[in-house]
């Protein structure tokens, strides 16, 4: 049989091409998804501060990584997520400001896998002032918690806003 002196190396450079295809082709290289923060006109995109596996094992973590908008007394916040977000339970909670000084956090519903990609963040009261808001894409079942008997939710990924 012949062989050319240059046929390992070819053999290993179409190995590594045809590995890296794979790699590209089974979305380990197209990026994390994006959600969208929009308030009073303006809008801030941003990816994930957290981000898991879908075991919650192989996790990244970005602490840049949050959007930051002015969000006045009153003003609702539109929150839109991908399909790769919206495809499984996820929901947002915030903390805020009370007229009275008082700090206070809150969640919006849980939404089914597929039920919906967008929600409206709006305070109970108009003089509400919104500090922090987080999409949590939620993993696994949710568990009883042993102590308190409420369900607790695995968060497989965060996106964060800080409003100003």
């Amino acid at each position: 049989m012949w062989s050319s002196p240059y046929a390992g190396p070819v053999r290993r450079s179409l190995l590594a091409a045809l590995g890296a295809a794979v790699f590209l082709l089974t979305g380990c290289g197209g990026g994390d998804p994006q959600v969208t923060w929009t308030a009073g006109g303006q809008e801030s995109t941003v990816g994930p501060a957290q981000y898991c596996d879908l075991r919650l094992r192989d996790c990244t973590n970005d602490e840049q990584a949050q959007a930051s908008l002015p969000v006045p007394a009153g003003t609702a916040v539109e929150v839109s997520v991908p399909s790769e977000v919206s495809e499984a339970p996820w929901s947002v909670v915030f903390a805020y400001v009370g007229a009275d000084g008082r700090q206070t956090t809150g969640r919006s519903p849980v939404f089914a896998p597929e039920a919906q990609e967008s929600y409206t963040l709006t305070l109970p009261e108009p003089g509400d002032v919104l500090q922090t808001a987080q999409v949590q894409l939620l993993g696994v079942a949710p568990v009883a918690n042993p102590d308190s008997g409420e369900l607790e939710f695995p968060t497989r990924a965060t996106w964060v806003l800080v409003a100003r």
